[in-house]
């Protein structure tokens, strides 16, 4: 298996070190709330879906130009204090011998799911710079554009329990029954699955912060849907362990679930940055659940951005006024940006929380 090594880090350049977003996430003072958004390059922007009309998803992800183009589209087109590279949770996959495609309107679908203990032991762990070189490479290409904006790029992964649901589902799915059975029914293959995930994201990580990427955000998207004892037991240590290697990498570490606020306390055990929060507690309360110092990410229900002007201005004061204008928040959505978002409303927030927060 892969193993994190010494990474020869790129020097950062001055605009981005002192950019608002990394002072935010080092919890020194900024001159004003960053503003990012997840899936805050996509298909909400006109300019996206013409790019797209006829490649698919993993195309574009591995065509380095194509990856950068995408990237690069919301910050040209708005004044926002991170990018998030292109690319997808679940690009690992089909390196380790699952079938993975994307599917128009049904989403990704994998064609042979993990089903026994054999499977686990079939998954291959390769090197990630030799299997997805494409990912660097966009990283490589985004960097010196990035730089003269004074832009950090944030990389990222999937959490080895939503990498390991996605695997055992063959898709997405509302109460991972088949996830929880394969759980608890094969607990030695279980932790040897999670194992392998750790292996291959902590390598993963490595590639994209050797090529350039300045913080990285760990997506435990459906870790919401354990108990406080089943992520203790089955995840927590995976994870701990990755968060672990990949902090010693140099950069700030955002780790983020949905539905999760009742794990926030065990999550933020493990050590990273930044903690993000979903919509669904309020930023406060979420800020409590945290280790002292940890700074927080969040937390606006992104379907508000559909709504009008006048109820989405009321809820961001909302969460300004429980930030408290405490250093250490990233203002986001509390999950990704959905296809019907109207681009100038990320615009005029982005617009706004910067107006509200100027220091």
């Amino acid at each position: 298996m892969p193993s994190v090594r010494a990474v020869a880090k790129p020097e950062l350049d001055p605009r981005v070190r002192d950019s608002a977003f990394l002072k935010t996430l080092r919890g020194e003072e900024a001159p004003h709330t960053p503003v990012w958004f997840m899936r805050q390059a996509g298909r909400y922007m006109p300019e996206y879906r013409a790019l797209r009309a006829g490649k698919s998803m993993l195309d574009c992800i591995r065509t380095p130009e194509l990856a950068a183009e995408i990237t690069l589209q919301p910050i040209g087109a708005m004044p926002l204090d991170a990018a998030i590279l292109f690319n997808d949770i679940l690009t690992p996959l089909p390196t380790m011998g699952l079938d993975l495609d994307f599917v128009g309107g049904v989403g990704p679908l994998i064609g042979n799911p993990i089903q026994t203990p054999a499977d686990v032991d079939r998954l291959g762990v390769p090197a990630t710079g030799e299997t997805m070189p494409y990912t660097a490479e966009s990283i490589r290409l985004l960097v010196p554009e990035l730089n003269a904006r004074g832009i950090p790029l944030i990389g990222f992964v999937g959490a080895p329990f939503t990498l390991a649901s996605y695997a055992i589902e063959g898709k997405g799915s509302r109460n991972y029954e088949r996830t929880k059975r394969f759980m608890y029914a094969e607990p030695a293959a279980w932790e040897r699955l999670m194992g392998k995930f750790e292996a291959l994201l902590a390598d993963y990580l490595t590639e994209q912060v050797k090529a350039g990427a300045s913080a990285v955000q760990i997506f435990d998207s459906w870790v919401g849907a354990l108990s406080v004892y089943d992520y203790r037991t089955f995840v927590k240590p995976a994870t701990g362990r990755l968060i672990e290697r990949v902090k010693a990498l140099g950069v700030p570490v955002i780790y983020f679930g949905t539905g999760a606020t009742h794990l926030m306390p065990d999550m933020s055990e493990l050590g990273s940055d930044v903690m993000g929060a979903d919509w669904r507690t309020p930023l406060d309360q979420a800020w409590g659940l945290i280790q002292p110092g940890q700074r927080i990410q969040g937390n606006l229900d992104p379907l508000l951005l559909q709504a009008p002007w006048r109820e989405l201005k009321f809820q961001t004061d909302r969460i300004l006024r429980e930030a408290g204008g405490r250093p250490g928040h990233v203002f986001n959505v509390g999950h990704g940006l959905l296809p019907e978002t109207p681009q100038t409303m990320v615009h005029r927030l982005t617009d706004y929380v910067h107006e509200q927060t100027r220091r």
